[in-house]
């Protein structure tokens, strides 16, 4: 019998308690793809993100930033990377209550697509290691192996629901009876598009609109969110910085001021 339902899941903090797109600056740190500074930038911009989360303008904002400096990575190595240390990266910060909640689904006989903001060279060892059908993700141009700095697709809010619609289409599924699950009140329009939605850890502008809605809340918290600060060996910086980084991230505010005025010191 043909599967006519389907689940779609967000990414970020909602499979993971971390960021796709931050979650492996050390490595390519580590591999010279990056410098310290860019480094630096990645481990304030992922704390920030866990910390404060993040609009849709600094969503916008980040994707312009990652691409640009990604301009010119060859594929395969991104892709070398990933696989090579995605157990120790990644694979901890997978929520123990998504990886269950994957497997339901499947056992149901409902397909599993991931739909993320995130790049899809770095959703889709993510999607492997928990055996998820697609993965529907932002595509980054591709020139002659290696990344040219421009987004060709962009999945965030109405590009995520839109996503959706097309999927389902193509695959015959009945969105009345299919799945959606997410953190991030930026995906309201593709949480709306289906008969069973679902809040995981949701922001506060989600969490409202979910409990107005009548939409189901989940709580996952195995393993706890990271909020990972950079230490001083992994990039060059001097104590001092590192201590008023540690100070700003634990007030929970000027995460985003830090970051503009290392770069302008740089």
């Amino acid at each position: 019998m043909a599967t006519t339902a389907a689940a779609f899941f967000d990414l970020d903090k909602t499979i993971i308690a971390t960021s796709s797109a931050f979650a492996f600056g050390k490595e390519f740190l580590n591999s010279g793809m990056i410098t310290r500074q860019e480094a630096l930038e990645i481990s304030l911009a992922k704390a920030s993100y866990m910390w404060l989360g993040q609009s849709s303008e600094k969503m916008d904002s980040t994707r312009d930033a990652l691409a640009q400096m990604a301009a010119g990575w060859r594929v395969e190595d991104i892709q070398k990377i990933t696989t090579e240390t995605m157990r120790t990266v990644v694979t901890p910060a997978i929520y123990a209550e998504a990886r269950e909640l994957i497997r339901s689904h499947h056992e149901a006989g409902r397909e599993v697509i991931i739909i993320s903001a995130s790049a899809s060279i770095l959703v889709e060892p993510i999607a492997r290691e928990l055996g998820v059908d697609t993965v529907v993700a932002t595509e980054l141009e591709v020139e002659d192996g290696a990344l040219t700095g421009r987004v060709t697709r962009y999945l965030k809010g109405e590009a995520k629901a839109d996503a959706v619609r097309r999927f389902a289409a193509e695959r015959g599924y009945d969105l009345e009876d299919s799945y959606a699950y997410s953190d991030s009140a930026t995906d309201i329009p593709m949480l709306a598009l289906v008969g069973h939605p679902v809040a995981v850890n949701p922001d506060r502008a989600l969490k409202k609109h979910a409990m107005h809605s009548g939409w189901g809340v989940l709580s996952f918290k195995n393993p706890e969110p990271l909020i990972a600060v950079p230490n001083a060996r992994e990039v060059g910086i001097g104590a001092g910085i590192l201590a008023a980084v540690g100070a700003a991230l634990a007030a929970g505010f000027a995460v985003t001021k830090a970051l503009r005025n290392t770069k302008e010191s740089a």
